[in-house]
């Protein structure tokens, strides 16, 4: 029998969890897009105002995935919300039952934070939306994802008035 073990991570799993981030970035089709370092993970995601949490699955005692999510705010709802950046289950350990854990995890501390939600993307392609869809987790018709970055954030950034 498999048994699932989910924790907080510590400053001693950086190495893990970077690991992690990069086999991601492979999944996705981009292995050469991570540049995030040991240091950026340890500054960000610890200290007195962290930009974001990790959980970190173990099957069998063996590391297996994780999930880096982060507070949002609804001011429609007047109420935080939880935003999972990303999920990662090593091609080992899928169909376990450890994806889900990690889904149900989140999920529980959303509530335990008094969330009313949990919101997150998928790549349009990714497999693992039909999973999604199982657990009650549905596109979100009506809005578009848009970003900004590199010259074009620089470029936005120097229109505002000090």
């Amino acid at each position: 029998m498999n048994r699932i073990l989910i924790r907080s991570w510590t400053r001693d799993d950086v190495g893990v969890v970077l690991n992690f981030v990069r086999a991601l970035a492979a999944y996705e089709r981009e292995p050469d897009a991570v540049s995030a370092t040991e240091a950026d993970l340890l500054r960000d995601g610890f200290g007195p105002k962290p930009c974001f949490e990790v959980r970190l699955a173990f099957l069998d005692d063996r590391p297996a995935g994780f999930t880096l999510f982060f507070t949002t705010y609804s001011t429609w709802e007047g109420r935080p919300g939880l935003y999972l950046e990303d999920i990662f289950i090593e091609e080992w350990a899928r169909k376990s039952g450890v994806g889900r854990r990690l889904i149900a995890d989140l999920a529980k501390l959303a509530q335990a934070r008094h969330c009313r939600r949990l919101d997150l993307s998928v790549l349009d392609w990714n497999p693992a939306r039909g999973f999604y869809e199982r657990l009650g987790i549905h596109l979100n018709q009506g809005g578009l994802p848009y970003r900004v970055r590199g010259e074009a954030l620089t470029r936005l950034a120097a229109e505002a008035q000090d």
